[in-house]
């Protein structure tokens, strides 16, 4: 099968799961919100594939020239947020544009990534070397530290603390990708690590209680250690097999919050258990390794590293999100790629896909 196939395949596969996961969570649940959700997820998925199938056809290199544009944009949806923005659970995240709740962090991500792509890589075909272990501290760590860390300072701001920390990881982890002096690296984490500490004074209160809950859940099991006792809960009772389609307790009788978005992964391993996590684990792995595989067959080093990034991105959130549902990471608000309810990620995540699949399209003329 062509990668072109197996990479829509593979997502859409994932993405009919969590549409079917997702009725499950919510079809007992009062009221056309609850009703209709899954039905909104159906939208979005369609609107991703038909981003897919924009972005796979549109030459990659021609989002070089887009970048800043992007980036640009980025901004001020942050900035429109902070203005206007829709406040649900004490976050304020999403912009309501007509009928759809925008969420600009999600496209944060993706500009970092494409941005950094650019930063560390040079334009020309016949010249594609990478650049940036050629820069000193100021071009190479300096100067794309102030472009990633305005929209990260936006999002955290919202708060959002998991996108805003995951797309500072994203800039390191594309230096890394880009060849960038390791001791340039070393010496951000080391800087990370020092301030801490101090960081820990400027966390909202339940952002700190989600931490401590993380080393014992059980020091507020009814308030900020519930969903994460009701999440092991729920995967643990699903067993080897599971309870079934619509069989669940923790998810239908509402004892997992957010079994259609953060918690998606506890609500799916409790009815179809252990079998179905590593099916659904072996669907995530064959869609990164194939952004692996391009990244590493094509010859434009533009492509392998949006490519690289891509794949690395998709596999860090869904690490983090797994962890969290298991308890082995604070909760932080890291959707389940292609399976949480949102339309801003789903469709974000294809047109990523679509990207993808245009680098394989393309490698041979670099």
């Amino acid at each position: 099968m062509k990668t072109e196939i197996k990479i829509p395949a593979i997502a859409m596969t994932i993405s009919l799961v969590g549409i079917v996961t997702i009725y499950s969570s919510t079809y007992m649940k009062q009221g056309e919100f609850w009703q209709s959700m899954y039905q909104r997820q159906i939208l979005w998925v369609a609107l991703g594939l038909a981003a897919y199938a924009v972005f796979s056809r549109i030459n990659y290199r021609r989002i070089w020239d887009w970048t800043y544009v992007i980036y640009a944009l980025v901004i001020v949806l942050l900035l429109l947020v902070v203005g206007s923005g829709i406040v649900r659970l004490g976050a304020q995240r999403w912009l309501r544009i007509a009928w759809f709740n925008l969420q600009p962090s999600e496209l944060a991500k993706f500009a970092v990534l494409i941005y950094m792509g650019r930063y560390c890589s040079k334009k020309s075909a016949d010249d594609v070397g990478l650049k940036a272990h050629r820069y000193g501290i100021i071009r190479g760590l300096l100067i794309p530290f102030f472009f990633v860390a305005i929209p990260a300072a936006f999002i955290v701001e919202q708060p959002d603390l998991g996108s805003g920390a995951l797309v500072f990881f994203l800039f390191l982890l594309m230096l890394y990708l880009g060849n960038i002096r390791l001791r340039y690296l070393a010496l951000v984490v080391g800087i990370l690590v020092a301030a801490m500490p101090v960081a820990w004074h400027f966390l909202h209160g339940y952002q700190r209680d989600r931490i401590l809950v993380f080393l014992n859940p059980n020091i507020d099991p009814l308030g900020a250690g519930y969903t994460i006792i009701q999440s092991k809960i729920a995967i643990g009772s699903g067993g080897f097999f599971g309870k079934g389609w619509l069989a669940g307790t923790q998810s239908q009788l509402f004892f997992l919050p957010e079994a259609h978005t953060d918690f998606i992964f506890a609500a799916f391993t409790e009815q179809w258990g252990f079998v179905g996590g590593a099916l659904l684990l072996l669907l995530y792995y064959l869609l990164i390794r194939q952004g692996i595989n391009i990244a590493q067959t094509t010859g434009d080093h533009y492509g392998r590293l949006l490519s690289m990034g891509i794949s690395l991105m998709l596999a860090i959130q869904i690490c983090i999100n797994l962890a969290m549902n298991m308890g082995l990471a604070p909760v932080v608000g890291i959707p389940l790629p292609l399976m949480s309810y949102g339309g801003s990620s789903v469709i974000i995540t294809y047109i990523c896909l679509g990207m993808m699949a245009n680098i394989n399209r393309t490698r041979a003329v670099f």
